[in-house]
């Protein structure tokens, strides 16, 4: 389909007539978002787990044609969200060619816009703009200025084009302005300064602002879009409250709400493709990452106010996957199966996303990170092996047996070393892993089972003496 390319032709086009003609962002919104609901098509694709709390209070707001905010921790998906909602605009909106506030050819509010429709009347020429682009994103700072958002008076244009500083023509436009008839977002909206929030709700509600002492009436037709940290959203200074009253909708974001919705994000966000070498990662040691994070969630140690980011399991299995990758290199090895121990080597992608509370930052990140891992390791035992009697196992142990083996060797030579603990391998062979058939899964489900008894203070595990019986036995 050809697009109309003048101010007549668009006329005379669909777009010229009801309901498209002239139709505010949020109307468009509403209208995309309702066709979606009516054919049961997928809202936000790739956010798992708020189909049942968030996205449908994020419906609510658009359907009400709400300005919104999302209050969450790091790692919620808050950004993911808003740059999803370009996905509820038109494919291609009609504009002034040259505007850079994107004007409605029907509706101008700019004075460049005014003044060439004067001109050319039908004759003026219409470009189109994507959805893409009609999408606005800016990372808050204290830094962010009035000129910024907002814009500023230009000089150059004033003396270039003869005009008097008051007149709208020279005006610099900022990022507001310029994301007209489409959405704004704003990420960590109390970082602003008091003066910018200002500017900000005088836009939302009279459409009105001041250059430099000069009234200048832009309004503006757009969605504004926030996210935020609960902790800063309060009125300690932070957020002032006339823009918080002119906010339609505070949506709360969490975390995943079971280890299985974790797992599901984690693989679906992992980058564990490498290049045509085979990748298989055990489903328990998929289990065992994931509840790392849920273990720092509700450690003493770790800040409840920075939470624990859901990037934290998806960098630590693409970390594992790494040293297993290196060692099945190393080792030549057919396949990448990442073990127990390969999660220990991923400790570098937990250390730097825990924000830990004084006791924390006393005992050091690294003790914390393998603590986390130890924890989350006597959680997937219990999980799965919880009716099994694992007696002989510990009883070898607490008989003076010890055992210390290194991670760098081939999974067939860790079997022999597993071998020698009675009744381990008959365990791993118990849950479906053969370690004839299937070595390299079998050498992480034994590694998980020791380290599950380390966990549960069955045993005794270090790094000097490996596992040994627990001390006081």
């Amino acid at each position: 389909m050809t697009h109309p390319r003048t101010l007549g032709e668009l006329k005379r086009s669909p777009w010229g007539e009801a309901p498209l003609r002239s139709r505010g962002v949020r109307d468009e919104l509403r209208a995309n978002l309702i066709r979606r609901l009516a054919e049961d098509a997928p809202l936000f694709p790739g956010v798992v787990g708020y189909d049942d709390t968030i996205v449908p209070q994020l419906v609510n707001a658009i359907l009400a044609r709400h300005h919104f905010i999302l209050l969450g921790l790091r790692g919620q998906a808050k950004s993911r969200i808003l740059r999803a909602l370009a996905g509820f605009l038109d494919e291609q909106v009609p504009i002034v060619a040259g505007s850079e506030v994107n004007d409605d050819p029907f509706a101008p509010i700019s004075r460049f816009a005014r003044d060439l429709i004067a001109e050319c009347g039908d004759a003026t020429p219409v470009a189109w703009l994507h959805r893409s682009q009609r999408y606005v994103e800016k990372l808050a700072t204290p830094d962010v200025t009035i000129a910024d958002l907002i814009g500023d008076l230009d000089p150059i244009k004033a003396a270039r084009g003869g005009h008097l500083l008051s007149d709208e023509l020279t005006m610099h436009f900022g990022l507001l302005p310029r994301a007209n008839r489409g959405i704004f977002a704003i990420n960590e909206l109390p970082d602003l300064s008091g003066k910018v929030q200002v500017g900000l709700f005088n836009i939302m509600q009279e459409g009105d602002v001041q250059i430099k002492g000069y009234p200048v009436r832009l309004p503006l037709d757009v969605l504004l879009a926030f996210t935020a940290n609960p902790e800063d959203y309060t009125a300690r200074g932070k957020i002032i409250t006339p823009l918080k009253d002119r906010i339609g909708s505070e949506i709360l974001t969490h975390y995943p709400r079971s280890v299985e919705l974790g797992m599901e994000i984690t693989v679906q966000e992992a980058w564990t493709e490498r290049d045509g070498r085979t990748v298989e990662v055990p489903d328990f040691v998929r289990e065992l990452i994931e509840r790392i994070a849920f273990e720092g969630r509700e450690d003493k140690r770790v800040d409840k106010r920075s939470g624990v980011s859901q990037r934290l399991p998806i960098t630590v299995l693409e970390n594992a996957v790494s040293n297993a990758e290196r060692r099945a290199v190393l080792l030549k090895e057919p396949s990448v199966v990442p073990r127990v121990s390969d999660v220990y080597a991923a400790v570098p992608s937990i250390t730097g996303k825990l924000e830990l509370e004084y006791e924390g930052e006393l005992q050091g990140g690294d003790a914390v990170a393998r603590e986390l891992i130890r924890r989350a390791a006597g959680r997937v035992l219990d999980a799965r092996l919880g009716d099994y009697d694992l007696s002989e196992i510990v009883t070898w142990f607490d008989e003076g047996g010890a055992l210390k083996v290194s991670g760098e060797e081939r999974s067939e030579v860790y079997l022999r070393g597993f071998g020698a603990v009675p009744g381990l391998l008959d365990v791993v062979a118990d849950v479906g892993l053969s370690p004839l058939t299937d070595a390299p899964r079998a050498v992480a489900a034994a590694e998980l089972i020791l380290e599950g008894l380390a966990a549960q203070k069955r045993i005794s595990r270090s790094e000097e003496l490996g596992w040994t019986r627990m001390r006081g036995r």
